[in-house]
């Protein structure tokens, strides 16, 4: 009698000799963004996805990951806290993403925790350009940092400032959650430090309204003041201050983009301006990170150059890819297990942690300071 297996054994080799049997098609791995691509930070959320597409195209020009390419989807919420929930609400539902990465803003993304949006989505969100305390503790189910808290940050101006002798410094911040989370880490490393807090500005988010805060601030003549503010309103107050006649040392916070600063009001008001980093200096040629972008941003033939917000980008770009990886099978689930149980991750010379009980990534900081050429040195 024959052998029907067998039979349908020698059949399906004989089909695959023949190679009528259709191969298995690579899928695409597809990532949500939603972030500002117009509005006062524009150059964020366009220098954040840059770097997630500098490394996206390195892993599919290696054959992706197990085979599947990755595309990242992305949608405009100009910074605007119910634009980041319509938009990432209906990315969701129409593009089907397996996680989401590179958001930018403390209420935006604050609001989207409050309004179950990733719960009910089951994904996780890997980086955000933010490090407000809100978003930290208690730990996020879904969001996994890749850039120190504002309150690490702010202890690295404090303590630069107590270093050179500096007892009297002001606050200027903006009016949001973002700019209360950063006024409440400087008071506390201020009194702990012993240093004198003479003043507090604060304006409008999403502006560059900041002569109240200025005048207010001016008016103190502090040694030191801590910028928690936007790259917009934070050219609009070094200018001010300058302008005021104030001599004081000027520290802002990582948003604050160093060179753009300069570009908005020139070199010689925006010389000496320090600026906190969460990421090494993006032109390195010592850590496999910087040199692994500069390759990735000529191979898209960019005519942007590599900075910290680039970097930073292509950091959380490097460690969704990871968890991904790690998941096997590239489901929301089994991508959200991958990194929570990451552990220690070396992403070319940025070493990035989670547990399940710990999300907050980084730690990294360092002060740059604007040249009179208007670049970052150190």
């Amino acid at each position: 009698m024959k052998n029907p297996f067998r039979s349908l054994c020698c059949s399906l080799f004989a089909l695959a000799l023949a190679g009528t049997i259709p191969a298995a098609t690579a899928a695409e791995i597809v990532i949500g963004q939603v972030a500002p691509f117009s509005g006062t930070l524009a150059p964020t959320g366009n220098d954040v996805k840059l770097g997630i597409q500098a490394y996206f195209a390195r892993v599919n020009a290696e054959g992706g990951v197990r085979g599947n390419t990755l595309r990242l989807v992305s949608r405009d919420d100009g910074y605007k806290v119910e634009d980041t929930l319509k938009q990432t609400t209906e990315l969701i539902e129409r593009d089907a993403p397996v996680a989401l990465i590179g958001f930018v803003g403390t209420g935006n993304v604050d609001a989207l925790l409050k309004a179950g949006t990733l719960d009910r989505a089951g994904m996780a969100l890997v980086g955000v350009r933010s490090g407000a305390s809100a978003l930290r503790t208690p730990v996020p189910a879904r969001v996994f940092h890749t850039r120190a808290s504002y309150a690490a940050e702010v202890n690295t101006i404090v303590q630069q400032m107590g270093i050179m002798g500096i007892k009297r410094v002001a606050v200027f911040h903006q009016d949001d959650p973002f700019g209360e989370d950063g006024l409440k880490a400087a008071q506390a490393a201020l009194s702990k430090a012993g240093l004198e807090l003479v003043a507090t500005g604060g304006y409008e988010k999403g502006t560059a309204n900041v002569a109240a805060a200025a005048g207010k601030i001016a008016a103190a003549s502090p040694d030191g003041v801590i910028m928690v503010s936007n790259t917009a309103a934070s050219a609009a107050f070094v200018k001010d201050m300058r302008e005021r006649g104030s001599s004081a040392m000027l520290i802002a916070l990582s948003v604050t983009a160093g060179p753009q600063v300069a570009e908005k009001i020139g070199n010689t008001l925006a010389h000496g301006l320090g600026v906190v980093q969460v990421v090494p200096k993006p032109q390195s040629i010592s850590l496999a990170v910087t040199r692994q972008l500069d390759e990735d941003l000529r191979r898209l033939d960019s005519k942007s150059s590599a900075n910290h917000t680039v970097l930073e980008g292509y950091v959380m770009a490097k460690v969704l890819v990871e968890g991904i990886r790690r998941a096997g099978e590239p489901t929301p689930s089994r991508i959200l297990a991958a990194l929570n149980g990451l552990g220690t991750y070396d992403a070319g010379g940025v070493t990035i942690r989670y547990a399940q009980n710990d999300h907050a990534g980084s730690d990294y900081t360092d002060i740059s300071i604007l040249d009179r050429n208007g670049r970052l040195i150190r």
